[in-house]
């Protein structure tokens, strides 16, 4: 199997959230952008956590419940995230989602700022085009 890039199969268009934003709004970031996590960056564009719908649901359930004032991001994030380099290999992520729970990871450049995010079913692609045109090549 040739080699498979994360570059080549990345969203270079994710949802970004930034630490000080209400939960609130970045829920509706995630809802209006169709993504069910999305990269948490500094003002240099740098990820410095993670949130998921989950994370969101949970504070959301909790500031209904208890009639709390706003809740920030950094609150819910998840922090460090955990993140690939575009020349990263999809097989490789492939066995990291298999150990790990997330479903999304932030593509960073080697500074650490963001350039996109891939996703399972993005992996999943990846694989099933590659699968897919190693079985025509051996009709051919």
């Amino acid at each position: 199997m040739e080699s498979l890039q994360v570059s080549d199969y990345m969203n270079t268009h994710p949802v970004k959230l930034g630490v000080e934003m209400p939960v609130a709004e970045a829920v509706e970031k995630l809802l209006q952008s169709g993504q069910t996590g999305g990269p948490v960056v500094d003002a240099k564009g740098k990820v410095v956590g993670f949130v998921s719908e989950q994370d969101c649901l949970q504070r959301m359930i909790e500031s209904s419940y208890y009639r709390e004032q706003v809740c920030r991001v950094k609150e819910v994030m998840t922090s460090p995230a955990l993140t690939v380099k575009p020349y990263s290999s999809v097989l490789e992520l492939a066995q990291m989602l298999l150990l790990s729970k997330p479903r999304i990871y932030p593509v960073v450049d080697d500074d650490s700022v963001l350039v996109g995010t891939i996703n399972r079913a993005a992996v999943l692609r990846a694989i099933d085009l590659q699968l897919r045109s190693g079985y025509q090549k051996m009709v051919s």
